[in-house]
C-alpha cells in the first residue's frame, strides 16, 4: 500500500486512528511531531517556545519531506502541517492523504482535555477557545480539502468508536486504491 497520510485539524484523533488503522493495514507508525520531537530532543512546546512557530514550522517542512520518502508507512501529521509552505502538494505526491474532519463542538470537546499540551491553545478559555477554533479551522478547511479522501468522524469516545471510525477509513482507503 502508499504511504497514507492522516491530515486534520488538532484533536481530532490523527494518532488514535493512526496507531490502529497502521497495524490493521500492516503498515509502520509515525507520529509527526513525535519523530520531530525525537530528532531534535526537544518538545514540540519547547521548539516552539524557544524557536517560535515559524522555525517550528520550517523544522517541521523539513521533517515531513524526510518521511515522506519511507516506504510502508503511515503518517499522522500535526494539526497545522498541510498549512504551511507545499506541504499538502508533497504529502499528495508521495501518497494517499486522508482528511479526518470533525465538528466545531467535537473539536472542543477533545481539546478542553488536553490543551496543556498544546502550545497554541495553551491558555484559552473555553469560550475563547470556541471562538479560535471556528476561525481557525475556517482558515485551514482550503488546505485540508486539498486531500484525496474526507473522511467526517463521529465521536471518539470510547474504544468501539474509535474501532468503527478504523474500519471505516480502511474501506474508503481500499476503495479508493481500486
Amino acid at each position: 500500500m502508499e504511504t497514507v497520510f492522516l491530515v486534520g485539524y488538532m484533536g481530532v484523533g490523527k494518532t488514535t486512528i493512526g496507531k490502529l488503522l497502521s497495524k490493521k493495514l500492516g503498515l509502520q507508525f509515525i507520529d509527526l511531531d513525535k519523530y520531530i520531537e525525537s530528532r531534535y530532543r526537544k518538545t514540540i512546546k519547547d521548539i516552539f517556545a524557544v524557536k517560535g512557530e515559524l522555525k517550528f514550522r520550517i523544522i517541521e517542512r523539513e521533517m515531513l519531506r524526510e518521511v515522506a520518502t519511507f516506504q510502508n508507512v503511515l503518517i499522522a501529521t500535526g494539526g497545522g502541517t498541510p498549512c504551511f509552505y507545499d506541504n499538502m502538494e508533497v504529502m499528495n505526491h508521495h501518497g494517499i492523504t486522508v482528511y479526518i474532519k470533525a465538528t466545531v463542538d467535537q473539536l472542543v470537546s477533545r481539546l478542553l482535555a488536553s490543551k496543556n499540551v498544546r502550545p497554541i491553545i495553551e491558555n484559552k478559555s473555553p469560550k475563547e477557545l470556541t471562538e479560535f477554533v471556528i476561525t481557525h479551522l475556517a482558515e485551514r478547511e482550503r488546505y485540508y480539502s486539498k486531500a484525496k479522501i474526507t473522511y467526517e468522524t463521529e465521536v471518539l469516545i470510547t474504544k468501539t468508536h474509535v474501532a468503527k471510525n478504523v474500519t471505516a477509513i480502511e474501506r474508503l482507503l481500499h476503495t479508493f486504491i481500486n
